[in-house]
């Protein structure tokens, strides 16, 4: 079953924690730092240099980012592998090297803060984020300042770590949130309505803006703020494991730039963030197989033929939750799912407490016990599918079409999940309990490229 963390002063695991001498006390410090920025005049678009974080972009996708313009920040994040991973490590530092000579990058004058706002399209809800971006210091988990809330696999973390290792930067932000006293999300109020340093928009209808935070003022009521707070990783873990195991191999250095990394905080007393279920693809299950399986299978599990409608079927998986803690008693704790693939779709609902018990321990919290994914990865594709947790078994999309095409391209089985609440997320990650991994996808996510953090320029 999916591993759970709980946080142990005894645990000494480089991938969750750095060098517990080298962090602060308490509370959250955010260091302006020289942002290396594209140059407007030398690329096609500010939009057109972009990208989403690495691990949301499809193989067509990233042939599209490289397509766009020359200096795609893709090539830096995603470089392909010539003849081996450590070639392209190598390459992307290459390229960062001659992008910055050539003036395609430039740092700026000074440190700063940068404040970053986001406004999605009237399509994609219209939603207004802003935030801080800034180098965090990198805190021991033990401390309980930096919150994980899911788990991580460690060849994606061993690939981010050979990555910034050579390239000797921070190429794109974490997201992290937090809920402060109101002094730093003043400051980001203030300076969002000033001229920006940049403005653009993105090929999905994003609009981006970034301005720096330079006054000494400013950035003391900012640090007051954070000085008191502690933040939940929202989309970055294993980037975060690559901060804590590279604070590690420095620690010989002192007041090292390792000792910090690139992110965007963002407090959600002003912003919430929304927040989407990352979906499952089976590819080497067909759906009539899965199905099968779960009709001999033990447990109480309900299937419902939903035909071959896409929408009737997501509003069927988007209520059967909600169905179900309305009845209460003995079902109102059940989970959904919607299969998918070459068969149409199928509501999946249960199992029975028979069933979660003899495969989540019951001393777990039972938030933990109840969660979709707990489900999946423990009951079903354990003790039912018998599906291997590796990335040649499982794929993990975020968008749905995306998945239910995948699954059938690949005669395989989408399986589809609601979104988790985020105070779920944080009270978990309070207990010291980290989900299975790719459990939520919160949003909306910062764009690779509108500013990198060249640890050579201190």
């Amino acid at each position: 079953m999916p591993r759970v963390e709980r946080v142990s002063a005894d645990d000494v695991s480089d991938t969750r924690y750095g060098d517990a001498g080298r962090v602060a006390a308490c509370g959250l410090s955010l260091a302006p730092f020289r942002g290396l920025r594209y140059d407007p005049e030398r690329v096609t678009s500010l939009g057109a240099v972009t990208s989403p974080p690495y691990d949301v972009v499809d193989p067509d996708g990233r042939t599209r980012l490289e397509d766009s313009d020359p200096h795609n920040v893709v090539r830096l994040i995603l470089p392909r592998p010539e003849p081996t991973a450590e070639d392209g490590y190598r390459h992307a530092a290459t390229l960062l090297d001659r992008w910055q000579r050539q003036g395609v990058l430039r740092p700026d004058p000074e440190p700063a803060l940068y404040v970053y706002e986001q406004r999605t399209s009237d399509a994609d809800g219209g939603l207004l984020q802003r935030g801080l971006i800034g180098a965090l210091a990198v805190s021991d988990a033990r401390a309980g300042m930096v919150l994980p809330h899911e788990d991580v696999m460690p060849r994606p973390v061993a690939d981010r770590v050979g990555l910034m290792r050579t390239t000797k930067a921070n190429l794109e932000p974490l997201l992290l949130t937090y809920r402060g006293d109101g002094r730093a999300a003043a400051v980001v109020e203030r300076t969002a309505q000033r001229d920006p340093l940049l403005e653009t928009t993105t090929s999905d209808g994003t609009r981006h803006r970034l301005w720096a935070v330079t006054e000494r003022d400013d950035l003391t009521a900012v640090s007051a703020d954070l000085a008191t707070c502690r933040a939940l990783i929202a989309d970055g873990h294993h980037r975060w494991a690559m901060y804590l195991r590279l604070q590690r191999e420095h620690r010989h250095l002192a007041q090292s730039p390792w000792d910090r990394g690139m992110v965007l905080l963002v407090d959600t007393a002003a912003y919430p963030l929304r927040v989407r279920a990352i979906h499952r693809v089976l590819q080497r299950l067909p759906l009539r197989d899965a199905l099968e399986r779960l009709r001999s299978a033990g447990g109480d599990w309900r299937l419902t033929d939903l035909g071959d409608a896409v929408e009737p079927a997501l509003k069927a998986l988007a209520t059967a939750k909600a169905g179900a803690g309305a009845r209460g008693g003995s079902g109102a704790h059940d989970n959904a799912f919607l299969l998918a693939g070459d068969g149409g779709f199928h509501l999946l609902t249960g199992p029975d407490e028979t069933a979660l018990a003899a495969s989540v321990p019951a001393d777990l919290p039972e938030e933990y016990r109840r969660l979709d994914a707990t489900v999946l990865h423990a009951l079903l594709l354990e003790r039912v599918w018998r599906v291997p947790d590796d990335p040649e078994h499982i794929g993990y999309l975020h968008d749905t079409g995306a998945a239910i095409r995948e699954a059938v391209r690949a005669n395989g089985t989408a399986v589809l999940l609601n979104p988790v609440e985020e105070g779920v997320v944080r009270r978990l990650a309070e207990q010291g309990v980290t989900m299975p991994r790719k459990s939520t996808s919160f949003g909306p996510k910062p764009a690779t490229g509108l500013v990198l953090r060249n640890l050579r320029l201190g």
